[in-house]
């Protein structure tokens, strides 16, 4: 298996867990710009969606979940199952998103 399968199901349809590894996690810690702070003030005075912070949000998930996938690679997961991500603040205008899941080798059903 060339490619690791991530999935927020406990199970992949056609193949079957032959062993539980453990859980992987990764994250990411950011810290709002003070130029996107400028912007999305404004954009909150006339309301609807601040984009600055949608694409800092997205980008901080994506990297969660790279490093989520790097860590199951290094432990020679073939999958992640159970997929959740959270996020938490950890001081004022900063927070951490952090993705995780199980690792877990499988083999197609025969």
């Amino acid at each position: 298996m060339s490619e690791i399968i991530v999935t927020t199901t406990d199970f992949i349809p056609g193949y079957e867990i032959v062993e539980v590894i453990g859980i992987c996690r990764g994250s990411s810690v950011r810290a709002r710009n003070f130029g996107r702070d400028i912007i999305a003030s404004l954009r909150n005075l006339i309301g609807g969606e601040i984009k600055e912070y949608t694409v800092l949000q997205k980008e901080s998930r994506d990297q969660a979940m790279e490093r989520m996938i790097a860590e199951a690679t290094e432990l020679n997961a073939d999958a992640i199952l159970n997929v959740r991500l959270t996020t938490a603040m950890i001081m004022q205008a900063t927070a951490e998103i952090l993705a995780y899941g199980t690792a877990v080798k499988i083999r197609k059903k025969e």
